[in-house]
C-alpha cells in the first residue's frame, strides 16, 4: 500500500511538472481530434522490420506494412493477405499467387517484383538484417509472373507459413532501391493500413490512416484517422501523461499503478498473460572472462535454484504471469514443458552446488539488463542470498545486445516474445541454433533443433524439440523465469482488445 501511495504522489508531481509542457500535445490527442497517441519506453533505432528486434518495431511494422499471409489472432487460421493462394510445389518450394490491385502508400503498384526484391534482399549479406533467424530458411525467391512467385527453401521448413504471416513484411522494390536503407528508415512506405508521416529520433513516429488500403484485407479497414507513437522512458511520466489526457494508451504498466489507474473513471485497464518469456542468459563458454564461474554447470544450476520464479510471477508481474522452465512458451508448437527440469526455489541447494563448484563464499559478477529494472534488482537480491554478488549494468537494448553478442556479459536479463509466432523455432531456434545470439555453441543441441525445424513429420519435430529443451534445462544454459503479463491502461473512450501474442493491433481499435 505504501508503494502505491508513493506512486500516486509521484504521478501527481509529474503531472504538475509536465502539465504546461503537455498542453500542446494534449490538444492533438483523443477522440475529438481522431488521434490516438500511444507511448512506450523504448525507441526503435531503425524502423525497418528486418533491422530491429524490439517489440515497438513489431507494432509499427503491422501498421505500416502487410505480409503475404495473415494469421487470425482469434482462430489462428491462415488467411490470404498480399498472397491470395499458396501451394507446396515440393517440400522446398512454395508457390504463391499474389493479390492484384494493391498499391503502396506512394502510389506504386504492388507486384511480384516487390516480393522477390524484399526476400532476396533480406537474406543477402548486404542487407545487414538483424533478424536473420526469421529468414534463414529462405534460399531465394523467383518471379513466375507479374503476380506469382516461388519461395525456394534451404530445406523443408514446416513453420514457413507461420513466419510468412509474422515478421516478414513486403517492401516496395523501386522506392527502396531509390532511397536506400537509411532513407527508407526515415520515410518508410508500405501497403499497410497506416502511412508514416514523420519519424523523429528520440521522440517517436506519426502515422495517418491509409485511405487507399485494399478493401479485401483480412484484418479489416482502419478506423482511427491518426496514430502517434511517442517514446517516454519513465513509467511515472507515462502514467502522468495518460492521466492528464496528453496520451491515450500505455502498456507494461506496473501492477500497483494499474490498480490505482482502475479507480479513474476516464481510464480503462486491461491485463493478461502474453507469450513473452523473461530469462537470464549465462556465459556458458567463458567468453566474458577466462575463469568465468558460469562455465561450470553446477554454477548455472545454482542460479536456476536461486531465483524465485513464482515470487516474480505472483508479486511483481501479476496479471496472469506464470513460472516458466523452458526455452519456449507453452502454446508454441513443440514446447514440451515436461522435458525441462522444474527448478524449485531452493537457496540451500544453490549454495550446496556453488560450494561443490569451488565457490563456498560465492563470487562477484555482473548482470546486464535493459527493461523492468525492478525485476533485475529482485534477481540481484535473490542471487546475493546464495553468495552471487552481481553488479547491475542497465542500458538500452541495442547497447546490451552488442555487449551480449560480443560475449562480454556474464549474465543478462532478457525477454523474448518470439515475434508473436506460435512455434518453438521462434524461441529456441534464435538462442541455441548457431546464430549471433547463440552463445552456447552446443553442436548436439543445434542438431536437435535443425531436425525439429526441418522435418515434415510433426512427431519427429516434437521429439527433437523435447530433446533440445531437455538438454537446455539439464545443462542450465539459461534460467527461464516467467511469462510476462501486460497491463494496458488507456482512454476509456477507446475500444481496444489485447491478445496473448503481445501485439497491440491499433488498426482494429476505434473510438466509442
Amino acid at each position: 500500500m505504501n508503494a502505491i501511495r508513493k506512486s500516486i504522489m509521484g504521478w501527481s508531481r509529474c503531472a504538475v511538472l509536465v502539465g504546461g509542457a503537455l498542453t500542446a500535445l494534449a490538444a492533438h490527442a483523443n477522440k475529438a481530434n481522431d488521434t490516438l497517441v500511444y507511448a512506450s519506453d523504448s525507441e526503435v533505432e531503425n524502423i525497418s522490420q528486418y533491422h530491429n528486434n524490439l517489440r515497438e518495431g513489431v507494432i509499427l511494422a503491422h501498421l505500416i506494412w502487410d505480409t503475404l499471409i495473415y494469421r487470425d489472432p482469434k482462430t489462428n487460421e491462415y488467411k490470404p493477405q498480399l498472397a491470395t493462394a499458396w501451394k507446396w510445389e515440393s517440400p522446398t518450394a512454395l508457390v504463391l499467387d499474389l493479390r492484384q490491385g494493391v498499391q503502396f502508400q506512394n502510389g506504386d503498384k504492388f507486384s511480384a517484383d516487390d516480393v522477390v526484391f524484399t526476400f532476396n534482399y533480406a537474406v543477402s549479406p548486404e542487407s545487414k538484417a538483424v533478424t536473420r533467424q526469421n529468414t534463414d530458411w529462405i534460399k531465394s525467391v523467383d518471379k513466375l509472373g507479374d503476380y506469382k512467385v516461388r519461395i525456394n527453401l534451404k530445406g523443408p521448413f514446416p513453420a514457413a507459413l507461420e513466419y510468412l504471416a509474422g515478421p516478414l513484411p513486403i517492401y516496395p522494390a523501386a522506392y527502396f532501391k531509390k532511397v536506400g536503407l537509411e532513407g527508407f528508415s526515415k520515410a518508410p512506405i508500405g501497403t499497410g493500413p497506416y502511412k508514416v508521416t514523420s519519424v523523429t529520433p528520440g521522440q517517436g513516429v506519426t502515422l495517418v490512416k491509409n485511405t487507399n488500403y485494399f478493401k479485401d484485407s483480412p484484418q479489416g479497414q482502419p478506423s482511427i484517422g491518426n496514430i502517434k507513437f511517442v517514446v517516454i522512458p519513465d513509467p511515472e511520466t507515462r502514467a502522468a501523461q495518460l492521466m492528464t489526457g496528453a496520451i491515450d494508451w500505455i502498456w507494461r504498466v506496473p501492477p500497483d499503478q494499474a490498480d490505482s489507474l482502475k479507480t479513474n473513471p476516464k481510464l480503462a485497464v486491461q491485463s493478461g498473460e502474453t507469450m513473452r518469456v523473461g530469462f537470464i542468459t549465462l556465459d556458458v563458454t567463458g567468453s566474458s572472462a577466462p575463469n568465468s564461474p558460469f562455465k561450470d554447470v553446477r554454477v548455472r544450476q545454482a542460479v536456476n535454484y536461486a531465483i524465485n520464479r513464482k515470487g516474480y510471477a505472483d508479486n511483481l508481474m501479476r496479471g496472469g504471469s506464470q513460472p516458466v522452465y523452458t526455452a519456449c512458451f507453452r502454446t508454441q508448437f513443440g514446447c514440451d514443458s515436461n522435458a525441462a527440469i522444474k527448478y524449485d526455489y531452493n537457496p540451500a541447494k544453490a549454495k550446496e552446488l556453488l560450494a561443490a563448484a569451488g565457490y563456498p563464499n560465492g563470487f562477484d559478477t555482473d548482470i546486464y539488463a535493459y527493461r523492468e529494472r525492478e525485476i533485475a534488482e529482485a534477481i540481484i537480491g535473490d542471487l546475493r542470498k546464495v553468495g552471487i554478488r552481481a553488479r547491475l549494468h542497465y542500458m538500452k537494448f541495442a547497447a546490451l545486445q552488442t555487449e551480449y553478442r560480443s560475449g562480454k556479459t556474464p549474465m543478462s536479463f532478457y525477454s523474448w516474445g518470439s515475434f508473436s509466432m506460435n512455434d518453438t523455432s521462434a524461441f529456441a531456434g534464435v538462442y541455441f541454433k548457431g546464430s549471433a545470439d547463440d552463445i552456447t555453441k552446443d553442436p548436439q543441441l543445434q542438431q536437435y533443433l535443425q531436425t525439429a525445424d526441418t522435418s515434415i513429420d510433426p512427431a519427429v519435430r516434437k521429439a527433437n524439440y523435447s530433446k533440445a529443451l531437455e538438454l537446455i534445462s539439464k545443462q542450465a544454459y539459461i534460467a527461464p523465469m516467467f511469462s510476462y503479463s501486460t497491463y494496458y491502461a488507456y482512454n476509456a473512450q477507446l475500444k481496444f482488445q489485447g491478445y496473448p501474442d503481445e501485439l497491440p493491433r491499433f488498426y482494429e481499435a476505434s473510438w466509442k
